[in-house]
């Protein structure tokens, strides 16, 4: 029977998979591959954050965070970026320290502070620099590169883009997990190497869409047309910011070529210039070089501006 799997990068499909009551076993096994290599470091934790899937849709959907206090201490924020927005680094650096630093209650001396680590899991790439999928940041020196004393703060990124492994070259925990987070839609069946995995095959079966109520399927629907709705007004402000960049240009080079054949192009001319479409601007382009004077340039502005 062919299955249909929710997508892991919406709000709710998140939080039920990995934030619930039920999912502290998931959440467990998926921390330990993403930041301690698959070692059974976590042994226990509390889900701080508690699972409340909103009715109201809104920006928010486009990040994705759980707040986990681990057995030994730390604090691990677990946050996916859907949306490539102005500003998301600082908002991984404020969240972090802001998580830090509200550790302490009044009166509290810093021995009481503990580990904080940001594991942040983005759907676009973030940087230009590796083309490895899971990178780790700390404080270190810059020269000789040893680590600040006690070092009590991490960030670690997975970038889903990176990874291109299919299911047949899935070898290990980590592996499994982050093609889980990025391909589970794709899936019709839950994989028998998924399967035989407690942990994943019960997030697979809390991704089966049967499973789902319809007031559950509704939410959900809801959340992947507004990420949708968002991500096309992304790229249409990408689209006209480069068509402005490039009308910019265009009428930056024709004034410096009429000003170098023709000298000071009178105010009203430099404005009807500056009010031509991007398509005008290129036929102007085109049709300045047979222009003997201004004259000639004002009466092609008549004719076609």
């Amino acid at each position: 029977m062919t299955l249909r799997f929710i997508s892991p990068k919406t709000d709710f499909a998140f939080k039920k998979i990995f934030g619930s009551k039920d999912s502290k076993d998931i959440l467990i096994s998926f921390l330990n591959a993403l930041i301690y290599e698959a070692n059974p470091v976590i042994q226990d934790l509390e889900i701080i954050d508690p699972y409340n899937p909103r009715e109201v849709v809104d920006l928010k959907d486009s990040y994705l965070d759980v707040k986990a206090l681990l057995d030994n201490g730390s604090t691990v924020l677990i946050g996916m970026q859907v949306l490539n927005v102005a500003f998301f680094e600082k908002r991984v650096i404020y969240n972090l320290t802001k998580t830090y630093g509200n550790q302490l209650k009044y009166g509290e001396g810093y021995s009481y502070l503990k580990p904080v680590i940001s594991l942040t899991i983005t759907d676009f790439p973030m940087f230009d620099q590796t083309q490895r999928y899971l990178t780790r940041f700390s404080l270190k020196e810059n020269q000789e590169l040893f680590d600040y004393p006690d070092p009590e703060i991490e960030l670690i990124f997975v970038e889903l883009p990176k990874f291109m492994k299919t299911l047949d070259e899935l070898e290990s925990l980590t592996d499994k997990w982050i093609y889980f987070i990025k391909e589970a839609p794709s899936l019709e069946v839950i994989p028998p190497t998924f399967s035989q995995l407690p942990e994943l095959d019960k997030a697979m079966n809390i991704a089966n869409q049967a499973n789902l109520s319809p007031e559950e399927v509704e939410k959900l629907r809801k959340q992947e047309m507004f990420l949708e709705d968002q991500r096309g007004s992304i790229v249409k402000a990408k689209q006209e910011a480069l068509q402005e960049g490039r009308q910019q240009e265009q009428i930056r080079w024709i004034f410096r070529f009429m000003e170098r054949q023709f000298g000071l192009i009178p105010p009203e001319i430099s404005q009807r210039i500056q009010n031509l479409s991007v398509d005008q601007l290129e036929h102007l382009s085109n049709d300045i070089f047979d222009f003997n004077n201004v004259e000639e340039l004002s009466s092609w502005l008549q004719k076609n501006g």
